[in-house]
């Protein structure tokens, strides 16, 4: 058989994450009647108890791509790790519960190193009450390669997904935004200072929180109860992993809504802001554009108002409109203009539309 020569080849990156895995899964219809929801979540959603259902998410963490041990300890990796994909448990309103752990690690790996990982990832396991319940081992060689199954459960009536955003319906987010990357970027310049000079020693104490927000972040599993208290069930929800514009663009999509967000109600710690003015870079677009806050963004009803309006642990940052408005950001000068989704795109190693 000859071969053509002349096939057309794609980029990965021309597709982008979520393009990729759009493309590569489908034309794989469900076969079993246990699976109530597959790809196209945070989650998967199983059936194996008629009141209970079985959430399931798994990440891949690539050396390199997500991480460089030149300012990552092993043991805060491992961490973050569970905490990554526990969050994912979390944006379905479901609680996690087991999982799997699979690595692949280059010669330069001793035991010693892989214990500090492991305890990083014990660590997390006590802390958020799963257990690890199986994953795998083999030899890379292109260094440190951890990939994570988290699995949770929730009541069929308590699980929230992607789509199910109303028109009017308030935007909200826990926490505050932007402190990974930014934590982020302080690491890179003193990464970049030490090669200079390896006999230089940081000071990182002012910029605490935004380093562990990056190298240590924590899962939401407290928003379910917290929400549940309120008597609140969200229509629509993800976590922010990729950046707040990204997602807020997901979920729009998924829910075929549109969305104004304000530029004067998002949540930003004094540390993030000191931190952007010292880079001389805009707060509000590290903010929206920066990933791996983990936090969660969720649209309630608008009836939900007076509930959530002086909480502490959450912020009204905007409301959904009709599709054919579009997703907007309102500046502080009251201007709209189109949002853009410039989060972190995993196939093109730097940040641009995903």
């Amino acid at each position: 058989m000859i071969e053509n020569k002349n096939q057309s080849r794609t980029s990965l990156e021309q597709l982008g994450e979520f393009g990729l895995i759009d493309h590569l899964t489908a034309n794989f219809p469900t076969q079993q009647e246990s699976t109530i929801k597959a790809i196209g979540d945070d989650a998967a959603v199983l059936s194996f108890d008629k009141d209970e259902k079985t959430v399931i998410s798994t990440d891949l963490l690539v050396e390199g791509v997500h991480f460089d041990l030149a300012y990552s300890p092993l043991k805060h990796l491992g961490y973050k790790a569970v905490v990554v994909n526990l969050s994912d448990i979390c944006a379905m309103n479901a609680t996690p519960t087991q999982i799997t752990v699979s690595i692949a690690v280059s010669n330069r790996f001793t035991l010693e190193a892989l214990e500090e990982l492991y305890e990083g990832i014990k660590l997390a396991c006590n802390y958020y009450k799963v257990d690890l319940i199986g994953g795998d081992t083999t030899s890379s060689q292109t260094g440190l390669i951890i990939s994570v199954t988290a699995v949770g459960k929730a009541k069929k009536e308590d699980l929230v997904y992607r789509n199910g955003a109303k028109d009017n319906n308030l935007l909200v987010v826990s926490g505050d935004i932007g402190g990974a990357y930014m934590g982020l970027q302080v690491l890179e310049r003193e990464k970049q200072v030490f090669l200079v000079n390896p006999n230089n020693q940081p000071d990182l104490d002012t910029y605490d929180y935004i380093i562990e927000r990056q190298l240590k972040p924590e899962a939401r599993t407290d928003i379910k109860q917290l929400l549940k208290d309120l008597d609140i069930k969200p229509t629509a929800m993800i976590d922010i992993s990729d950046g707040l514009s990204s997602e807020i663009m997901h979920l729009c999509t998924q829910s075929e809504v549109g969305c104004n967000l304000y530029e004067d109600k998002l949540p930003l710690d004094p540390q993030f802001i000191s931190t952007c003015e010292e880079f001389n870079i805009d707060s509000t677009t590290m903010a929206i554009n920066g990933g791996e806050d983990y936090e969660l963004l969720f649209t309630i009803s608008m009836e939900d108002f007076e509930k959530v309006k002086a909480n502490p642990n959450l912020s009204i940052i905007g409301h959904t409109t009709p599709k054919d408005e579009g997703i907007h950001l309102i500046t502080r000068a009251n201007t709209k203009i189109p949002l853009k989704a410039r989060g972190w795109n995993h196939l093109s190693n730097e940040s641009g539309e995903n």
